[in-house]
C-alpha cells in the first residue's frame, strides 16, 4: 500500500467513526491487513492537517481541519440545489445520468457529495450533466426516481422525466 493509499484509509476511518488516537488508527489498519507504525500514523495524521476536537456528543475526536462540519449537508440543500438545477434524470442498471443546464452540473454534483444520501456510491460532473453511481442494493432506477422527487420532477414518460410537477 501506497504512502497515499495509507493517508485516504485514514482518512475514510476518522470521517466514519469516533477515534481519538493515532493507535486506534494502527489498530483498525492492522485489522484490515495494512502494517503502520503509531509513529507513521502520527506523520500521516499531521500531514493530513488533521485537529482534535469535540464532537456534538461531547467525545474527543480527530478530524480534519479543512472539514467545516462532522455532519453531512442537511436533505433539504440537496433538495433545493436539484430543484433549481435538475432539468432531466435517468437511469441504467446502477447508473443515473443527471441532466442541468450548462456550467451547472458541478453544482449538483456538490450537494449530492456533501448529502450523504443513501444509496450514492459517488459522482462525476461534467459542464451540464452527472453521472451517479448508485449502490448495488438500492439500484439505479430507484435512485432516480428518489432524484427525481427531490428535483420536483414528473414521473417518467416514455422513459424520460422532464417538467416540474407543480
Amino acid at each position: 500500500m501506497t504512502k497515499t493509499q495509507r493517508q485516504h484509509r485514514i482518512g475514510e476511518l476518522i470521517d466514519h467513526d469516533v477515534i481519538s488516537t493515532a493507535a486506534q488508527i494502527v489498530a483498525r489498519l492492522h485489522d484490515e491487513g495494512i502494517a503502520a507504525t503509531q509513529a507513521t500514523v502520527t506523520r500521516d495524521l499531521q500531514e493530513l492537517g488533521t485537529v482534535k476536537v469535540r464532537d456534538e456528543h461531547g467525545a474527543r475526536r480527530i478530524v480534519m481541519a479543512a472539514s467545516p462540519k462532522l455532519a453531512p449537508a442537511p436533505l433539504d440543500h440537496l433538495r433545493r440545489m436539484m430543484g433549481e438545477w435538475v432539468v432531466s434524470v435517468e437511469s441504467s442498471a446502477n447508473l443515473v445520468v443527471v441532466r442541468t443546464p450548462p456550467g451547472c452540473a458541478h453544482v449538483v454534483a456538490s450537494a449530492l457529495d456533501r448529502s450523504a444520501l443513501r444509496g450514492v456510491l459517488g459522482s462525476v460532473a461534467g459542464d451540464d450533466t452527472v453521472l451517479v453511481i448508485a449502490a448495488e442494493e438500492h439500484g439505479g432506477a430507484a435512485l432516480a426516481d428518489d432524484f427525481r422527487a427531490l428535483a420536483g420532477l414528473k414521473t417518467l414518460v416514455d422513459g424520460k422525466a422532464q417538467g416540474a410537477s407543480q
